[in-house]
């Protein structure tokens, strides 16, 4: 192996960014992605100005952005890209890489994703109350619970919200899964 093929294998394994940049490499700035993305509007960067993002390799710009994660899956940039660039697996794999990060952008949705299924993982089903109440613990903001309160008490009236778990019965198939998909997790990584 000449040292230039292994300055390229050790810029791949160190840049996050190499699979993606080699996804969106074609990309020729049309924007065709953009027009085409329902979601675009509340993009501080646009689908097209992303991947020139990409390409350029700021990944700190990229991160601090809260466009990837707007990304609602729907197909419509990668079905009509004229260069059938797999742009929605883009997205989502930058949305894995700032989760596995940690990235600010990500961590109260990490917090509310963990936290329901820690819930049903434990119960079979989600328990609101118990959800909702290990999330604001976990958010450490005191003041975003005062937001919903009103909601909750309403909700509660209502019979909507349980002070027990319902019984799901079927948690045991449940920690099958949970296993099996860690199980998987950590031969990925």
């Amino acid at each position: 192996m000449s040292q230039q093929e292994y300055a390229g294998r050790k810029h791949e394994t160190s840049d996050p960014l190499f699979e993606i940049r080699k996804m969106v490499n074609a990309c020729i700035q049309c924007g065709t992605c953009t027009g085409s993305c329902p979601n675009a509007f509340g993009m501080d960067f646009t689908p097209r100005h992303l991947w020139r993002l990409v390409l350029t390799g700021q990944k700190d710009e990229i991160f601090k952005s809260r466009s990837f994660g707007l990304c609602s899956a729907c197909y419509y940039c990668t079905l009509r890209c004229p260069r059938g660039l797999p742009l929605t697996e883009a997205m989502s794999a930058l949305k894995q890489i700032a989760a596995s990060e940690k990235a600010d952008v990500f961590k109260t949705g990490l917090c509310f994703y963990g936290n329901f299924l820690e819930s049903v993982r434990k119960h079979g089903r989600v328990w609101e109350l118990e959800f909702m109440s290990m999330y604001f613990i976990s958010i450490k903001n005191p003041l975003i619970p005062l937001r919903y309160t009103s909601l909750g008490l309403r909700l509660f009236s209502k019979g909507k919200l349980s002070v027990r778990p319902h019984a799901a019965g079927r948690t045991m198939s449940l920690e099958k899964l949970f296993l099996k998909t860690k199980e998987v997790e950590q031969t990925i990584r």
